[in-house]
């Protein structure tokens, strides 16, 4: 750097707050410029969530799990049919899986079908979550 320049950063480090604030108006009004458009093209802004990673795994997800929650009893036969027609379970395996909630019906599964298998559970009853 020229002895110039390294005089001017000297100088601009003795400033205090309010003179460098007078300096950037005195510059933008002299030299017709803007320099808030240039001050936040390098600034990075953070979501306010603080777990960043979990928002990106939300975004990023692919494959989804179906968990049955809850069968109510008056609606379990149907609901285990439902069960049986959705899966390859045999009768005991799925009479099983629907008297032992919370448990999952389908896993790594793509979000359409999930949602399929949630509505056809749903309609006879059932509460379902996806994951």
């Amino acid at each position: 750097m020229s002895e110039k320049i390294n005089n001017i950063i000297e100088d601009l480090k003795s400033l205090t707050l309010l003179e460098a604030a007078e300096l950037v108006k005195q510059i933008e009004e002299i030299f017709g410029v803007d320099t808030s458009a240039v001050a936040g093209a390098g600034m990075v802004v953070m979501p306010a969530d603080s777990d960043i990673s979990s928002s990106k795994e939300e975004e990023e997800k692919t494959e989804f799990d179906v968990i049955l929650e809850d069968v109510p009893a008056p609606k379990k036969i149907t609901i285990l049919k439902v069960v049986r027609s959705l899966t390859s379970l045999g009768l005991k395996e799925a009479k099983e899986l629907v008297e032992s909630v919370p448990k999952s019906i389908k896993e790594s599964i793509s979000k359409e079908d999930a949602e399929e298998i949630k509505s056809k559970l749903e309609e006879v009853g059932a509460k379902v979550i996806i994951k």
